[in-house]
């Protein structure tokens, strides 16, 4: 369960944007997105590597 203290006169904007951030910390949102269709591990594995290629990629452009 996600607690946020707000103060007297604190404004309500800001307790909110520190719901969605802690919201988003708790990574639930990513966890239902991922749970909502089985992947194979093997997929999975693939994907990474293929993440991984292209942000060395990535990297190896800006170093240049």
């Amino acid at each position: 369960m996600i607690i946020v203290p707000v103060k007297e006169g604190d404004n309500i904007e800001k307790a909110l944007k520190k719901f969605k951030r802690k919201f988003e910390k708790t990574g639930a949102v990513r966890e239902l997105r991922s749970r909502r269709e089985f992947q194979k591990p093997s997929a999975i594995k693939r994907r990474a590597h293929e993440k991984a290629v292209y942000v060395q990629h990535l990297q190896l452009e800006n170093e240049q």
